[in-house]
């Protein structure tokens, strides 16, 4: 039997089981199909997708590209099985990975949407009222640096307004743009024209976060080239006004634009270690930030989760040690990583964290490493799923976890070739994977 012929045997089980609800009863979860994707690479489950899910008052959204490169949306009640659906009048290059979707829900329920990046005009549209699934006409935001976005990103602050950022500009040479919604208004404005300036040598590939009380958490690491070799060392800043000014973890001033010189420094690593891009972060309940990303030492060359985090006076790296098999990141474009970049998650009592992840050593399944607490850390690992997810990376609705501590996950099994590529696979079932208990 061939490779294709396993693969159209395993579509034909998961269309058979989006006709019924499915359980998975080793686990306290549920999955709930939505809908046939694209799968010949990543880009509904790459993880800078925020989000691929969102809630708000119980109506939860998810979006994705079908088979034919549209955006879909769809949503329901987070007690439902059922989804209602709609195809929207847009449709995004899907044989390029970076041009992923990603959407979020502001306090008055319009559904904001960003799809389909990779150095182009921004594309933008919000839903034409509340907690609707039909998208209004494509639309600028602020119309300054517009032209040439990748990676955008929303955010919801406590009051409902959003924020949302994006890279202005190319790999090795981009700027960090952040812009802000607000909900009396309905207008965007421009916060940061140039937050993280690569001074035309080098850009941030960040990640974010917005904890409880409306500060807006940032780390990165830097990149020289397009090269994916060449990332090195974390760096932060967080601000709490909303974006207009920014610290560091000691809350001295940042002069913005942050550069190589003036960042701190959460932990150095070096270049040629293996240190992935764009990961996630969280905070505990006293906003104290935790990244999770992986790199590999000199001495083993394994790829290892790590967590850099503060405890309110120093930084800290901790290595979770779990992985066996070695492997190089070189090269540009889209990269198929025998591992996932990991999805943090935080109990917010300032002990528990959760780590979301893939791994080939774990036959590419959902697993979650667990530690209950993190001065005393012991990782337990389970299996979210129990079939195998490709090229899958972890996204999950952020806003039902802030809200209601249940944790929602995208699922989609995808195949991502080596520097953008194309695989010759067939559509695959899009999931929600429920793991409300763990």
């Amino acid at each position: 039997m061939t490779n294709r012929d396993n693969m159209r045997n395993r579509i034909k089980l998961f269309i058979v089981l989006s006709s019924v609800f499915v359980s998975l009863s080793t686990y306290s979860q549920r999955m709930v199909p939505l809908g046939l994707g694209w799968a010949n690479n990543s880009v509904n489950t790459t993880i800078f997708r925020k989000n691929s899910l969102v809630s708000h008052n119980s109506i939860q959204f998810a979006a994705y590209y079908d088979t034919d490169g549209y955006v879909v949306l769809a949503k329901r009640n987070v007690k439902d099985k059922e989804w209602q659906k709609e195809r929207t009048q847009y449709t995004g290059n899907v044989k390029d990975a970076h041009n992923s979707i990603s959407i979020m829900l502001d306090g008055d329920g319009y559904l904001h949407l960003s799809w389909d990046h990779h150095g182009q005009a921004l594309n933008y549209a919000k839903s034409i009222e509340p907690y609707s699934l039909t998208m209004g006409d494509k639309e600028m935001m602020t119309t300054i640096s517009e032209g040439n976005v990748t990676y955008p990103e929303f955010y919801k602050m406590p009051n409902g307004n959003l924020i949302f950022i994006y890279r202005d500009g190319s790999s090795g040479r981009g700027n960090l743009v952040l812009n802000a919604y607000d909900l009396q208004t309905r207008e965007w404005t421009q916060v940061q024209n140039n937050l993280i300036d690569g001074e035309n040598a080098r850009n941030a590939y960040w990640q974010c976060y917005v904890d409880k009380q409306g500060t807006i958490h940032l780390s990165w690491v830097w990149r020289e080239s397009w090269l994916v070799e060449t990332n090195h060392d974390m760096c932060y800043a967080r601000s709490r006004d909303g974006g207009a000014t920014w610290t560091n973890s000691k809350d001295e001033l940042y002069e913005t634009p942050i550069t190589l010189v003036s960042a701190e420094y959460a932990a150095r690593i070096e270049q040629d270690s293996e240190l992935i891009n764009q990961t996630s972060m969280t905070t505990d309940a006293k906003g104290n930030p935790y990244i999770a990303t992986y790199w590999s030492n000199k001495e083993t060359g394994i790829p290892q989760y790590h967590i850099v985090y503060n405890d309110g006076k120093e930084w800290n790296t901790l290595a979770l040690n779990f992985r066996q098999t070695s492997f190089s990141l070189k090269g540009g474009g889209t990269k198929k990583i025998p591992i996932s970049r990991p999805q943090l998650v935080s109990a917010n009592n300032g002990k528990s964290l959760y780590l979301l992840f893939r791994d080939e050593e774990r036959n590419t399944k959902a697993s979650m490493a667990i530690c209950k607490n993190i001065k005393k850390p012991r990782w337990e690992i389970k299996d979210l799923t129990d079939f195998e997810l490709g090229s899958w990376e972890p996204s999950f609705d952020t806003e039902l976890w802030k809200e209601k501590r249940l944790l929602h996950l995208f699922i989609q099994s995808t195949t991502q070739v080596d520097g953008e590529g194309q695989a010759d696979v067939e559509p695959s079932m899009v999931y929600v994977l429920e793991v409300d208990k763990f």
